[in-house]
């Protein structure tokens, strides 16, 4: 538009000059429209740089202006697209509520002329105001929604880099908790095994060589659960219902020198993959923790489910911790569990008394 009005303006005066030609000298139309002219181009550039008053200022001086022109020059088609061009930059610069006055005056250039001329020339006027009042209305408005929509664009492509970088950032944390839990548990069963087999190898060779042969398992399990954990996109959902999964897990803790029981309360029912996969890491997590810090001699995993929640509990009958537990720090692995309940909109909750053991507790949304 910024570059439309000038030669608009240029084109108006060409017509005024024409129409004045041969009724009367052109010079001073001609010096008038010129200024006119020069006006609406610098001074509308002045006026868009210095904010609303020099706006105000402008379109004042313009309207002088184009009625002056409209005086000598005579009610003809360049004059009155000259008062036009006002009309146009009107919208631009102002409230489309202070344009509307603008458009509203131009039509009153007429006032003077006898009554039934100056009627016809007032609705004419008028009517081609509102044409270039709406025309310039919508132009500015696509403006505006095509900077409103590149900033969109823009925000869009920021907010797709941004989910893009947190995609990654879950999934290496993912990996690297799954590898964490299932491979801590593995190795630590493995060095439970030896060291019980190194205790009874002079004495019991048979024996030492079963615990040697279990521990020989867990080193391919910690190695599948590695592969797993690596090349996984996403956690593949498991074959077998969670209550047998944390029996055949007990029973593994248990050869390694913790007894172990699973205590099942409420109606079995089908969890979500997600849900299912957190639930076994917390129970396997937990049982690592104990054999690491508990120095207890029994440990019991409860699963409950509840109407509305799944709750699974890691207890033991261990030393316990004296004071408040932050299960935000690092220690008892509680990192890990932690995040697993809450990206699954979860809960943890550690109680512990010196003496009598620690309870880990989780519960998911059933």
């Amino acid at each position: 538009m910024n570059r439309a009005l000038p030669m608009l303006a240029v084109a108006a005066l060409f017509v005024m000059l024409l129409e004045t030609a041969p009724h009367e000298s052109v010079v001073l139309p001609g010096v008038l429209g010129t200024v006119y002219m020069a006006w609406s181009e610098l001074g509308y550039r002045w006026a868009q740089r210095h904010g609303r008053p020099a706006a105000v200022g402008y379109l004042l001086v313009a309207l002088a202006l184009g009625f002056a022109v409209f005086d000598v020059a005579g009610a003809g088609v360049g004059s009155t697209l000259l008062l036009l061009v006002v009309v146009v930059q009107a919208v631009v610069l102002l409230p489309l509520g202070w344009a509307v006055g603008v458009a509203l005056l131009v039509p009153f250039v007429h006032v003077g002329m006898p009554m039934a001329d100056g009627l016809r020339q007032v609705v004419a006027t008028a009517l081609a105001c509102a044409f270039a009042f709406v025309l310039a209305a919508l132009h500015l408005r696509e403006q505006q929604a095509r900077s409103e929509l590149a900033v969109a664009n823009a925000r869009l492509h920021e907010l797709g880099a941004q989910t893009e970088e947190l995609a990654t950032m879950r999934e290496r944390t993912r990996v690297a908790r799954d590898i964490h839990d299932g491979l801590g548990h593995h190795l630590t069963v493995v060095g439970m095994q030896v060291q019980a087999a190194r205790a009874v190898l002079a004495s019991d060779p048979d024996k030492a060589d079963r615990l040697l042969g279990q521990a020989e398992e867990q080193a391919r399990q910690a190695l599948r659960s590695v592969r797993e954990s690596v090349t996984a996109l996403r956690e593949p959902r498991p074959a077998e219902p969670l209550p047998q999964q944390l029996r055949t897990l007990a029973a593994e803790v248990a050869a390694a020198g913790l007894p172990t029981e699973v205590d099942v309360e409420g109606e079995e029912r089908r969890l979500e993959g997600d849900a299912q996969v957190a639930l076994y890491r917390v129970a396997q997590e937990g049982l690592t923790n104990v054999r690491k810090h508990a120095n207890a001699h029994a440990a019991t995993i409860r699963l409950s489910y509840l109407p509305d929640v799944v709750r699974l509990e890691v207890r033991d009958d261990g030393r316990g911790v004296d004071g408040a537990i932050d299960r935000r720090s690092g220690g008892f692995g509680l990192i890990g569990i932690r995040e697993r309940a809450e990206r699954l909109g979860g809960s943890l909750t550690v109680e512990s008394t010196p003496g009598t053991g620690l309870a880990v507790r989780v519960e998911l949304p059933a």
